[in-house]
């Protein structure tokens, strides 16, 4: 038998939280000295302990963790909501690191504020262009929650193109509509000539009057670049058109500080 405070240094909690579970009836100690009133522990309660435990990282209420236990989940079915929530954890720190880096971008496009000269945009009439793609939706226009969206979509679009057997005749291009409720329509897509593909939309590009400029490094820096762009649209008297589209010029898997992507906005001069 151990005393509370072994029993709680071996199942790391604190003698706080085992009195805590003792008044709710989670974990009642094996046995009460009648004449002092000390809490005693067995062994065998270190089972119930951990499932309690594990329960309540889990996120569960203490009164559900309590249905939960007395309904004596196996261990593989423990096994599994731990997993669950593993992955719910991992895909939370993801979003955060993305963040993260999206905070640390913001903070050097403040610090380079009125030293981004607008040298490098370059008016362009863009072709049309028939293209393969396949499209998704993401719940907004922010990096974040474009990435995850995209990304999957050209791989997807690729590994269907070549079972097809169709072959690209330019660079992969991104773009993006407005769509229901705020969300963003994301379309992935790349230029075929011929043929088509199960499951693959063919579309026509539109040709556009753009004013354009080369980006170079990771996308989650991109503002820099779109900013220098809208600031040469102001000066210049044009007025923008939706939202700009993504010319990947070069893409590096293992270091995103290589990419390189032109982007490309429709512009009307008003009358």
């Amino acid at each position: 038998m151990f005393t509370i405070g072994d029993f709680a240094a071996f199942g790391q909690v604190s003698a706080r939280m085992l009195r805590h579970y003792d008044a709710l009836g989670l974990l009642r100690p094996a046995v009460v000295d009648a004449a002092t009133g000390y809490r005693f522990y067995s062994a065998d309660q270190f089972s119930r302990l951990n499932r309690i435990v594990a329960l309540k990282d889990l996120g569960f209420s203490l009164q559900q963790v309590g249905q939960i236990v007395d309904a004596k989940l196996s261990a593989e079915e423990l096994r599994g909501m731990l997993r669950l929530r593993q992955a719910q954890l991992e895909d939370e720190l993801a979003r955060s690191a993305a963040r993260l880096t999206s905070v640390e971008a913001r903070l050097r496009l403040i610090e380079r504020e009125g030293h981004m000269p607008t040298d490098d945009v370059v008016l362009k009439n863009i072709a049309p262009a028939r293209v393969a793609e396949l499209s998704a939706i993401s719940p907004s226009y922010d990096g974040a929650d474009i990435g995850p969206v995209l990304q999957p979509l050209f791989g997807q679009l690729f590994e269907r193109l070549g079972a097809a057997g169709l072959h690209p005749c330019g660079s992969p291009v991104a773009y993006y509509e407005d769509a229901e409720n705020e969300t963003i329509r994301v379309h992935a897509a790349v230029p075929v000539e011929t043929g088509t593909a199960a499951d693959v939309d063919i579309t026509e590009l539109p040709a556009l009057n753009a004013a354009t400029i080369v980006h170079q490094g990771d996308m989650m820096e991109a503002d820099r670049s779109m900013q220098t762009l809208a600031r040469w649209i102001e000066d210049n008297g044009y007025r923008s058109q939706g939202y700009a589209r993504e010319v990947t010029v070069q893409f590096d898997p293992d270091n995103p500080a290589n990419w390189v992507h032109e982007f490309q906005i429709a512009v009307t001069k008003p009358s």
